[in-house]
């Protein structure tokens, strides 16, 4: 009997360890690790801050309004702080006041995610 107790436990431990093995599709704020590669490359460097490839991809013809998930370009910067690509998306045309799928603006977004900076920067732009 504690021959198979053991046996089922072992089985229980092993494949528990597998699964958590399991490489996850993370958004890290901190690290800005994106792992997922289903996410648009525009919302990609939205979310990075990398001002100069977002400003290319508006110039190829990117849609500073488009919406993934019901959320906007702009409403992502205002989640990750990113006051110069909200300052970008703004200037060339990004709505301000739109809101996403639960009524968020990017101003709430930023509230939520304490981000002091994109706070200042929508209220400016507003």
């Amino acid at each position: 009997m504690k021959k198979s107790i053991m046996t089922v436990l072992m089985i229980l431990f092993i494949s528990s360890v597998n699964f958590a093995s399991e490489d996850l599709q993370v958004l890290d704020i901190y690290d800005y690790e994106l792992v997922d590669n289903n996410i648009d490359p525009f919302f990609k460097a939205v979310i990075k801050g990398d001002l100069e490839t977002v400003a290319k991809m508006i110039e190829d013809g990117s849609d500073v309004n488009l919406r993934i998930g019901g959320k906007t370009p702009l409403m992502y910067a205002a989640r990750y702080n990113r006051a110069d690509v909200i300052r970008l998306l703004v200037g060339k045309g990004a709505v301000v006041g739109a809101k996403d799928n639960q009524g968020n603006t990017a101003m709430k977004l930023a509230e939520l995610a304490n981000a002091k900076e994109a706070m200042e920067v929508l209220k400016e732009m507003s």
